[in-house]
């Protein structure tokens, strides 16, 4: 199986690598729209600021090719966000392949929710094996609003989204490489998928 991790300047890509890795895979780090096209699996990884991420994608024609793409895609964290049709980190267009338009957490809450959460209301196969309420890790400011693309939801002062689900993509707020034995657990059904 070629799994292929989009390497853009703005990702968690090696703990991702790691994490496959212990699952008895190989991956590829690759911005070569070929290789990417080529792969069975793809991983869209983020970390940092989503306008600065997005020119990063334009810039390398990344933006035209992800929602193109046919193979099961896993978007992770701000991999996810920029999924969305826009997020409001930076006043950002994302790349459109979820009508969801990402917020900013201004409920009271501490921001960024660093830490442990809970995920429920699981609908995907994503989530097989997995029990309402197992824990993940999350770093984030900015979160998507529950929508009919929602597969799985997390509380933080609002109810939100924390995994969405499209034809062949999918998306994690949380980021399954560090969420210890239920992250590998979704990883390995995305692998599988």
């Amino acid at each position: 199986m070629k799994i292929v991790i989009i390497n853009y300047g703005a990702g968690n890509i090696q703990s991702i690598k790691f994490a496959i890795q212990r699952l008895g895979y190989e991956a590829i780090l690759s911005d070569d729209p070929a290789t990417i096209i080529s792969a069975d699996k793809v991983i869209f990884p983020g970390v940092g600021e989503a306008s600065s991420a997005m020119k990063k994608l334009r810039a390398s024609g990344l933006d035209t090719i992800i929602p193109t793409l046919r193979q099961p895609v896993l978007g992770i964290c701000l991999g996810m966000q920029l999924m969305c049709a826009y997020t409001e980190e930076g006043e950002t267009e994302g790349l459109g392949i979820f009508d969801v338009a990402v917020e900013r957490f201004n409920s009271g809450v501490k921001v960024p929710q660093i830490g442990w959460n809970q995920i429920r209301s699981l609908s995907s196969p994503l989530f097989d094996g997995v029990t309402e309420d197992e824990y993940v890790y999350l770093v984030h400011s900015y979160y998507a609003p529950i929508t009919p693309y929602t597969v799985a939801t997390t509380s933080y002062g609002t109810d939100y989204t924390t995994a969405l689900h499209k034809d062949n993509f999918y998306g994690t707020q949380f980021h399954p490489e560090k969420s210890s034995s239920v992250g590998e657990k979704i990883l390995l059904n995305f692998l599988n998928s």
